[in-house]
């Protein structure tokens, strides 16, 4: 495997697992659909997402988990199931993807997709629950539906870009967990300080 291939598999499964860390279901779901439509080789573990059967659950799970979302207080809620959730997605989207575009050691391959997938994942999910959190507080939730359509074009655009221009991702994904650890450590300092006064 040449070093660009190996790159561009990285970028791809880091794209995805950013993406899931604002919706769990839409990049699979995404994924699925590049296969189905001949964009992206069904190999390896990517096969179990081939057929439009995968793909028609997918689109359930996503239909049921976007608009969870865009109801206050119920979002919050669901936080507490998808920020685990979409530590386990983004580390078996970058393990699938590495398994399917590399030749790396399953050892190699399944260390890079718990520390890569699993942090990018995680770090955007905090990130998003920073931000649903700033939104409650100031507006008592209602502006958090428009917080999660924002959520769910971020999870479209990153997973659009993961597939079809992997490195330019690559690029937004580094900007987008730059922010979400700004919007983390924020919030974290206000917590500090509420508690501390």
């Amino acid at each position: 495997m040449d070093p660009i291939s190996g790159l561009v598999a990285v970028s791809l499964g880091l794209g995805l697992s950013a993406a899931s860390g604002f919706r769990v279901f839409l990049p699979p779901m995404l994924l699925s659909g590049a296969i189905n439509f001949g964009l992206m080789d069904p190999s390896g573990h990517l096969a179990m997402l081939d057929g439009w059967g995968a793909f028609s659950l997918l689109l359930i799970a996503v239909v049921l988990e976007i608009g969870s979302y865009l109801i206050p207080w119920v979002d919050n809620l669901l936080d507490v199931v998808a920020s685990p959730a979409a530590v386990v997605a983004g580390i078996a989207l970058m393990g699938t993807v590495l398994g399917s575009e590399t030749n790396f050691d399953p050892i190699v391959q399944w260390s890079i997709a718990a520390v890569g997938g699993g942090g990018a994942a995680g770090t955007v999910q905090a990130g998003t629950v920073a931000t649903r959190a700033v939104s409650t507080g100031t507006t008592g939730g209602l502006a958090n539906p428009i917080v999660s359509i924002g959520e769910a074009f971020m999870a479209i655009l990153i997973t659009v870009l993961a597939i079809l221009a992997p490195l330019l991702c690559l690029v937004l994904v580094v900007v987008g967990i730059a922010y979400a650890l700004r919007a983390i450590s924020r919030q974290r300092n206000k917590s500090q300080t509420l508690v501390s006064t």
